[in-house]
């Protein structure tokens, strides 16, 4: 099992060119990859692609202050995005317990993933600086939050055909799944 994610792992950075890469573009095909989730499972993104449009959103550091409000907005938008066949996965190189911290305290209803070195992020294309750690205060506890990479704030849409049909760069923290909202509303004709 390890050597055939090794395998993968290698497939996926061996087909990407980093020198000077800006990441993947719109119409190219979507990475495939596996990650450990919020939950402690093993989030396949192979069991949604070509069956749901997929958000995947980079971001650098659960509990800080852009990052939450991103993540509660994706979590304050799930019944729309949920009706227009959207999946929303948020990918940051935080520790699982950070995750489950950040899940907890912002009653998030959607997974996080963990990338800790990065691998996700520079399938995608996604620029990586060193981690980092932070403190913060949980139901009382003080926890010290740890991240192996920061990724910079990236969102992509993974059509149904399995490509990426947008790209966000720029991303606006806030207004990011209401952007995504209307983009796909406007890809279905609605």
């Amino acid at each position: 099992m390890k050597l055939q994610l090794s395998i993968f792992i290698f497939v996926i950075l061996g087909s990407l060119d980093v020198s000077g890469q800006q990441g993947l573009s719109v119409g190219d095909k979507a990475p495939e990859f596996k990650a450990q989730a919020d939950d402690g499972s093993t989030y396949d993104i192979n069991r949604f692609l070509g069956k749901n449009y997929i958000v995947v959103y980079f971001y650098p550091a659960a509990m800080t202050g852009g990052c939450t409000k991103q993540a509660c907005s994706y979590r304050d938008h799930k019944a729309d995005l949920q009706s227009a066949g959207v999946e929303v996965v948020g990918i940051s190189g935080d520790k699982i317990e950070n995750l489950r911290l950040f899940k907890q305290a912002e009653n998030l209803n959607f997974t996080l993933l963990s990338d800790e070195k990065g691998v996700i992020a520079r399938a995608f294309g996604v620029p990586l600086t060193d981690g980092g750690a932070i403190k913060r205060t949980v139901n009382g506890t003080e926890h010290d939050l740890l991240r192996g990479v920061t990724a910079k704030r990236w969102t992509f849409v993974i059509g149904r055909d399995k490509k990426i049909i947008y790209k966000n760069e720029a991303v606006n923290a806030e207004k990011d799944s209401e952007e995504i909202l209307n983009f796909i509303k406007q890809q279905s004709g609605s």
